[in-house]
């Protein structure tokens, strides 16, 4: 039984400093595979050094330009992203979308940068992994409009059934995080419980969104089953089913390898 974490910040070093470590004890719990997205320019060197020490490690790159931090981005990163993804490597472009809940963020400079990045993803024929919070309308709009037609995956999806159903229809996967594993979440725990199987995957989002156990504390690709058991509870059915379709899901959603080296 082998579980990817499709969404995990292993890169951040002020959390993973020893990324062995943190490696280690996820493969222990069983995670054969993480997704590594990226948030800024300056991280990438990390993110596709890890990447990069081999398929051996199952660490993935998804480089990309966050929709918060437009401060810290410029417009020759857009031409590096660009030029990273032309050397191949990547499997997504992420994390990029729409953030509409921070209200001082420029929402029409985050509007340019996500449909920038969305073609170079177009171009490169790549997936991306969406960051979406109270603006998934204007997200599906976007892909919509820009005839985005290469899927990929909707970040800790926190929107209704419907809003799912509009992503799935056009090739996304949604995302299933430690949010689960909290009762008081009764909206996003129908949701999953509802959804059909061939568009559920997991993710951690370490150091973020801990589940349940672990509240207050940092979150870490480990925890992974424990959002695994949350969601195979709510949808009544054995584990090991849930974590054999949301492999497959995102071993086909990312076009990862069936197995490490």
């Amino acid at each position: 039984m082998e579980l990817i974490d499709t969404h995990c910040h292993l890169d951040l070093q002020e959390y993973f400093e020893q990324v062995e470590v943190a490696l280690t004890s996820a493969r222990a719990a069983g995670v054969g595979k993480i997704i590594l997205p990226g948030v800024t320019q300056a991280g990438w060197k990390r993110l596709m050094d890890l990447c990069n020490k081999g398929p051996a490690l199952g660490l993935f790159a998804a480089p990309g330009l966050h929709p918060l931090y437009l401060s810290r981005h410029y417009p020759h990163h857009l031409e590096e992203l660009e030029e990273l993804v032309q050397r191949g490597g990547p499997v997504a472009i992420g994390e990029i979308g729409l953030d509409y809940y921070v209200e001082t963020v420029d929402r029409a400079a985050q509007q340019q940068l996500f449909e920038q990045q969305l073609k170079i993803a177009t171009a490169a024929q790549l997936p991306v992994l969406l960051h979406v919070r109270k603006a998934h309308d204007q997200v599906l709009a976007t892909l919509r409009r820009k005839h985005f037609s290469h899927g990929g995956i909707v970040h800790a999806f926190n929107g209704s059934f419907q809003q799912a159903g509009h992503y799935i229809k056009l090739g996304f996967g949604i995302g299933i995080c430690g949010t689960i594993t909290y009762d008081r979440a009764r909206r996003i725990r129908q949701v999953a419980s509802q959804l059909p199987k061939e568009s559920l995957v997991l993710e951690t989002d370490a150091p973020d969104i801990p589940p349940a156990k672990h509240w207050g504390e940092s979150n870490h690709p480990q925890y992974l089953p424990e959002i695994l058991d949350a969601l195979a509870a709510l949808r009544q059915e054995p584990k090991e089913m849930t974590a054999d379709y949301t492999s497959a899901n995102a071993k086909r959603i990312l076009g990862l390898p069936d197995t490490t080296a």
